[in-house]
């Protein structure tokens, strides 16, 4: 492997995908564990927003799950490399991330869960993946680059922060920034108001039902993905799509219309080597939304508002 990229002035980190794609896909099936004891305690929230996980100071959380009358959590700690565990009664426990398989990490964890008294069933295999190996039989994925999960946490940290201060000049329905453990991605989604035809679905062991309550509504998404660029990528679609979407003019110039995707791109690498990286990225995420509201008709002027309205009044 070559030596990992880092970060530079101005806190966007540098990792080239190529360095840690092992690592990734490894942390990918563990996210997806995680992701399901959350899943089967929460009721559900439209377009699967019970599901997800949070970007902390430290790593990615479940924040609250309840359970009986009580609740508990799970944190991925990416300065101390440590999956934690913790319950309202004061019981925790921590599983190490460090090099193993799905199938230890599936059993520490399950383990953990027991030992604290918090009985949890999962569907065990992972989904929108091929192949889908169970997660007790997958001895395939099993590294753990330390140095390498830091900096994507670090690129989530940046994206989150940038993509957080667009969603504030939203006031329509829009979704948290939050990390989707099924596709690997950090996600915001602002909504039309509009209900949606319905999806066809096609993700990989993913059942259509799934991608139909996902989009059951008219909406443009953005976020980040660790692929599609050298570095990651920021990505920006809308469902459904309208006429003229792939050909409405976005900035920065190194966005583009990935048509094998559906949807806008922008390199990582792009933003992050801009001489103004918020300013780039900001750019990408209203110019893509305006192509979704500009051409699908959406109700601007009561959807958007000043997040600076009440900071006259609040001095």
């Amino acid at each position: 492997m070559t030596e990992l990229m880092t970060e530079r002035a101005g806190g966007w980190p540098r990792l080239a995908v190529s360095d840690w794609a092992d690592t990734r896909d490894t942390l990918h099936m563990w996210t997806q564990i995680v992701g399901k004891i959350r899943m089967a305690h929460t009721p559900l929230i439209n377009h699967w927003w019970q599901v997800t996980l949070y970007v902390t100071p430290r790593g990615l959380t479940t924040a609250a799950i309840p359970y009986r009358t009580g609740a508990f959590d799970i944190e991925f700690d990416f300065v101390d490399h440590r999956l934690r565990v913790r319950a309202d009664d004061g019981g925790r426990r921590e599983v190490a991330l460090e090099p193993k398989s799905v199938a230890r990490f599936y059993a520490e964890v399950m383990g953990a869960l027991d030992e604290l008294g918090l009985h949890t069933r999962i569907q065990a295999r992972p989904n929108e993946v091929e192949p889908a190996i169970p997660f007790a039989e997958d001895h395939r994925h099993a590294s753990y680059d330390p140095h390498a999960a830091w900096l994507f946490w670090r690129q989530l940290l940046q994206a989150d922060r940038v993509i957080g201060r667009f969603r504030s000049r939203f006031v329509g329905k829009v979704s948290p920034v939050h990390f989707f453990w099924g596709s690997f991605d950090l996600a915001c989604t602002r909504f039309s108001g509009r209900q949606a035809p319905p999806h066809p679905g096609g993700a990989p062991n993913c059942p259509p039902w799934v991608m139909a309550e996902g989009y059951s509504h008219e909406l443009s998404s953005c976020g980040f993905w660790p692929g599609g660029g050298e570095e990651g990528a920021f990505y920006a679609y809308a469902y459904p799509e309208p006429d003229g979407f792939a050909d409405y003019p976005v900035g920065p110039s190194a966005a583009f219309y990935n048509r094998e995707y559906g949807q806008f791109l922008l390199p990582y690498e792009a933003v992050a080597d801009a001489a103004d990286p918020d300013g780039a990225l900001t750019e990408f995420l209203d110019t893509t939304y305006a192509a979704a509201a500009h051409l699908g008709g959406w109700d601007r002027a009561a959807l958007e508002a000043d997040p600076h309205r009440w900071d006259a009044q609040r001095r």
